[in-house]
């Protein structure tokens, strides 16, 4: 049985060698918006799930928890607090992007154009474009 994360190569003399894979880093991210009270969040979330809408799903729902189960005091979580149900945030979806730096560049772009009221968290705003 092999070991997870493990692929096998074969070399010239018919042995065989367990090396481990690299991680992945051209992984698909996803740029997305969740609207909240009258509010908006600009974030980025891994493509993880099997499509694009349930991974930013999935990443709104841990958004949701955290604020229902940590006392952060971000405005993010504030507004999260006052909904019953994670199915009243609104989801957007603004764009795909190969590449967990790069879409974290683009991310920041966004949110410099889009001014989200509920990002808190302001790194990556003096990087260069």
């Amino acid at each position: 049985m092999k070991a997870k994360n493990t692929h096998t190569m074969s070399s010239t003399n018919n042995t065989t060698v367990k090396t481990a894979r690299k991680k992945r880093v051209d992984r698909n991210h996803i740029i997305y918006e969740l609207r909240v009270n009258g509010g908006n969040y600009i974030g980025v979330t891994a493509k993880t799930e099997t499509t694009v809408l349930k991974s930013v799903r999935a990443r709104a729902a841990k958004h949701f928890y955290r604020a229902k189960k940590e006392d952060k005091q971000w405005s993010l979580c504030i507004a999260l607090r006052e909904l019953t149900s994670k199915d009243e945030i609104e989801i957007l979806v603004h764009e795909i992007v190969r590449g967990k730096g790069e879409a974290h560049k683009r991310e920041v772009q966004l949110r410099r154009m889009i001014n989200p009221t509920l990002n808190t968290d302001i790194r990556g705003d003096s990087l260069t474009t």
